[in-house]
């Protein structure tokens, strides 16, 4: 029950921190768009562009926080958490296609250098970026260590702030030194930071969909703590994943003394729940076989006799 209230307590700090900056960003994506085709600036434009996407980002990301929040039926038995995952997936995939745009436009610019208005660049590139700070700020207050969904978000934003910092340094170059090619530079330095962010995150996302082993568990670690446990004598079919970011299971089939009572089978049982609890993975399924009447014929089943826990899944 602790895990869960405090699961739920984060999950709500994050939809607050998500609406919070949603607010904010699309006001000022507005604003600098409008000022990026007035100063004629491809750094302003890109950031407007990159804001655009935050703002669906984060949009998408509050769509999958309220749908999480719907409880589990017949038809999807773990409820919608993974459409947090999904969202997580559209973020980087789309922080990966603006990058691309934003090369794309750069290449023209270098060959044809347009003229740029650097002092109204410089003015909406500076209140972008202290928007940006006051929003990163914001996520960061959430769970972007843990929770895909809210990193997805966190990095869109950062990649943003860089998007102003990049602004900015293109417009005191032009300013001062009339160096044209700055504001292209400034773009494509951008587009190569965010490209590796959108595909870090998406890269973490489908290892998720491909029900890959969580990054925080350690399975020689996970077999350890289930085999130390008085009266298992093995186990076999063991499959650790993450139905959502936070929250890992496990299943696995473990070989008990076949004399032992049921009230002795779930003590041993919520033994192992508690001990599988300190190594992050909150959902537990175990079927106990006693050694007279193994389970056979079964994915992984043959992995554990006289092979090291690696060949586990």
């Amino acid at each position: 029950m602790g895990h869960d209230h405090g699961h739920n307590h984060t999950h709500g700090a994050n939809k607050k921190a998500l609406w919070i900056s949603f607010i904010i960003i699309t006001g000022y994506m507005i604003v600098e768009a409008v000022g990026g085709f007035l100063t004629n600036s491809l750094a302003l434009l890109s950031d407007a562009g990159h804001m655009l996407s935050d703002s669906v980002s984060l949009g998408i990301g509050i769509l999958a926080f309220t749908l999480g929040e719907k409880v589990a039926d017949y038809s999807k038995t773990y409820g919608y958490k993974r459409f947090e995952i999904l969202a997580a997936v559209f973020n980087g995939v789309t922080l990966v296609l603006i990058s691309l745009y934003i090369f794309y436009e750069a290449y023209h610019r270098f060959m044809e250098p347009p003229e740029v208005a650097s002092t109204g660049m410089l003015v909406i590139a500076s209140i972008g970026l202290l928007v940006n700070i006051m929003v990163a700020w914001i996520l960061m207050r959430g769970d972007t260590e843990e929770n895909l969904n809210m990193r997805a978000a966190f990095l869109h934003v950062l990649g943003d702030l860089l998007g102003s910092v990049g602004a900015i340094a293109a417009a005191l170059l032009i300013l001062f030194f009339d160096w044209g090619w700055a504001d292209p530079v400034a773009s494509v330095i951008v587009a190569v930071l965010v490209i590796i962010s959108g595909w870090r995150v998406t890269k973490d996302a489908v290892h998720v969909l491909m029900e890959g082993t969580p990054k925080n568990v350690e399975l020689e670690e996970v077999v350890a703590a289930i085999e130390c446990v008085e009266g298992i004598e093995s186990i076999h079919d063991l499959h650790v994943w993450s139905i959502t970011s936070g929250q890992n299971a496990l299943s696995c089939h473990a070989v008990v003394n076949g004399d032992m009572t049921i009230h002795e089978s779930q003590a041993l049982l919520r033994r192992i729940e508690h001990d599988l609890e300190h190594k992050g993975i909150g959902h537990v399924t175990i079927q106990l076989e006693n050694r007279e009447h193994p389970h056979e014929d079964s994915l992984m089943c043959e992995g554990h006799r006289g092979s090291s826990p690696h060949h586990h899944h």
